[in-house]
């Protein structure tokens, strides 16, 4: 083991895992073909090196993406459900692991938490980012997004912390080596979806 591989799973009565776990075939149908590329290929053409963590991987979608670019993906998941189907469609084996559990020390050149993380609680979050920190190599970056807007609490069966640009620069503020390299504002890219407003991070860890 070289300390970046994470192996402790916890069985957690968790609202939000047990959503996707029933609506699994729902959720991949809805973002497994969606057209990414623009910001994948941000997210791609930042990276210092080729290690990267799907944090958070859903149905898989950007997992093969980074794949098929020749990167080196871990990729892993709450839901036991999604992992199966994410395992099917990569070709890899996506691991249940949750956000708290990330324990490894400059293992990556570049996280993937592409509206994942925005399930958690503001004090849960902030000790992730911390992880998050902890598990870059020096240099490497974090790609994220949140739904717009200042609400927290639960929303149609999940739970949702979400930021503005404003208060997101508040809470980073309190993560140190981690700053905010590029950030912007776009529309849900899911059909149907295209009056909700999301922003999007790209976070960079100081080189020591």
């Amino acid at each position: 083991r070289d300390g970046c591989e994470e192996g402790i799973w916890l069985d957690m009565d968790n609202s939000t895992i047990e959503y996707y776990n029933q609506h699994v075939k729902q959720f991949v149908s809805t973002t497994v073909d969606v057209d990414f590329k623009e910001i994948q290929d941000k997210f791609i053409n930042k990276l210092p090196g080729k290690n990267v963590l799907d944090f958070g991987c859903g149905s898989g979608r950007d997992t093969k993406c980074f794949l098929n670019a020749g990167l080196t993906v871990t990729a892993i998941d709450g839901s036991e459900e999604m992992c199966k189907a994410a395992s099917e469609y990569t070709g890899i084996q996506v691991r249940r692991m949750l956000f708290e559990e990330l324990n490894g020390k400059d293992c990556y050149d570049g996280i993937w938490a592409c509206s994942s993380i925005l399930h958690l609680p503001k004090e849960i979050l902030k000790r992730v980012f911390f992880k998050m920190r902890d598990a870059l190599r020096s240099n490497g970056i974090i790609y994220t997004s949140f739904k717009y807007g200042n609400f927290e609490g639960e929303r149609n069966g999940r739970y949702f912390t979400d930021f503005t640009i404003e208060t997101f620069s508040d809470f980073i503020k309190e993560v140190p080596e981690i700053y905010i390299e590029e950030k912007w504002i776009s529309t849900d890219v899911r059909p149907g979806r295209n009056k909700e407003k999301w922003l999007n991070l790209i976070l960079r860890k100081k080189d020591s």
